[in-house]
């Protein structure tokens, strides 16, 4: 990465990445920058601002020692979960954070900007410039995240509000059919060349049992018939502690679904449409995947069984959840410091989703790539895809 061609690239990627972000809130009011409506959505403005935090916090504030800081107090208010780097408001009390405003938000993203780029042009080590490359790939993760957060913000309003047409993915309406895996010795993991995160690494082998897959994702029409067959009603195709969460909560279909007049509706980025049985279903918990397997009288795959098929079939439209937990690889080693706490101190209570999604960034489109959430993770762009 020291090669000024190499530096002139990382250079294009930063600035691209920040202006992707700021495109994807151009559609926002004012009033959309700031609601938190659960713990699990972060305020646009609070995305805005940590993912310049990170520039800021562990490029800036260590190694450019022309650097001033914006503002003592943001190191405070954007800090997310890093231990390393000093306190933190709490997660859940973001949205009570009015100020500092949305404007001067902007100005910190500009300001860090300005600096970055002198940053860059001068002599940088190797290893600070893979940290930056880390915090663009951050950022690139907040984006999808926004695209959540966005959709959550204006999905709980009482008349659904339209932003565009914007991450919808396409219908599909190949017919479902299975595609046999041949079992044996399969490398999992990254290699070669190219950023990859610490959870792809590293490579190593592991032993599948010969399985089947299905050429496509489950689609809404699909569900329709798991919810009209009594699927929300009958525990036994339910986890314990998902039954207990949908009895709790009162969840009866996907969320953002509205049963209006008899007719299912759902919430898209272009308001509340009419129920489209050839798109795939999306916004499940891992617990309803999970449901649904069972009623098929199926499975999840695992997160192995995913990627030595991810060559057999298209994926992309949504994060496909998996029936594996989110754990180390062997020989993995948690990285030092603050970088340390990306990845490895959430290798607990997850699962691990596949693929990608419409909302994902390009480059983190690849097969080896593990995102992970918690099993009643309902606001990201999932869905399902079945095995036996």
């Amino acid at each position: 990465m020291s090669k000024s061609s190499d530096i002139k690239k990382l250079i294009s990627k930063f600035l691209e990445t920040r202006q992707t972000t700021s495109r994807i809130c151009e559609p926002l009011a004012i009033e959309d920058y700031i609601p938190q409506p659960i713990p699990d959505v972060s305020p646009p403005k609070w995305h805005l601002a940590h993912s310049t935090w990170f520039f800021e916090q562990l490029i800036l504030v260590p190694y450019y020692s022309a650097y001033k800081i914006f503002n003592p107090q943001f190191s405070y208010l954007f800090n997310s979960y890093y231990n390393n780097l000093g306190d933190r408001v709490l997660r859940k009390n973001r949205g009570f954070l009015t100020r500092p405003t949305v404007a001067e938000i902007y100005e910190f993203r500009s300001y860090v900007d300005e600096k970055m780029l002198e940053f860059m042009e001068r002599p940088v080590l190797p290893e600070v410039l893979e940290t930056i490359e880390i915090g663009i790939n951050h950022e690139q993760q907040h984006q999808e995240l926004l695209a959540y957060d966005i959709k959550y913000i204006l999905g709980s309003q009482p008349f659904y509000p339209p932003l565009g047409d914007l991450f919808s993915p396409p219908e599909q309406k190949s017919q479902q059919s299975w595609l046999k895996i041949d079992g044996g010795i399969k490398e999992i993991g990254a290699e070669g060349e190219g950023f990859v995160f610490d959870n792809e690494l590293p490579r190593h082998q592991v032993l599948i049992r010969d399985f089947e897959i299905s050429n496509r994702l489950v689609l809404n029409g699909e569900f329709v018939e798991f919810i009209d067959s009594g699927g929300y009603q009958n525990f036994n195709y339910w986890h314990s502690e998902g039954w207990d969460i949908i009895q709790s909560e009162e969840v009866m279909a996907p969320l953002y679904w509205v049963n209006v007049d008899g007719e299912w509706c759902h919430y898209t980025f272009k308001g509340l449409q009419k129920l489209n049985p050839n798109l795939p279903v999306m916004h499940l918990s891992y617990y309803e995947a999970f449901a649904y397997a069972q009623w098929k009288q199926c499975r999840l795959p695992t997160e192995f069984e995913w990627e030595a098929a991810s060559f057999s079939f298209e994926w992309g439209d949504l994060w496909e959840w998996t029936e594996s937990a989110y754990l180390p690889y062997p020989g993995y080693k948690i990285p030092q410091g603050a970088i340390g706490e990306y990845n490895g101190k959430f290798m607990i209570n997850q699962k691990v989703l596949r693929g990608a999604s419409v909302a994902t960034a390009s480059g983190h489109s690849r097969n080896t790539y593990r995102n992970f959430f918690h099993p009643s993770a309902r606001w990201i762009f999932s869905g399902l895809r079945l095995a036996r």
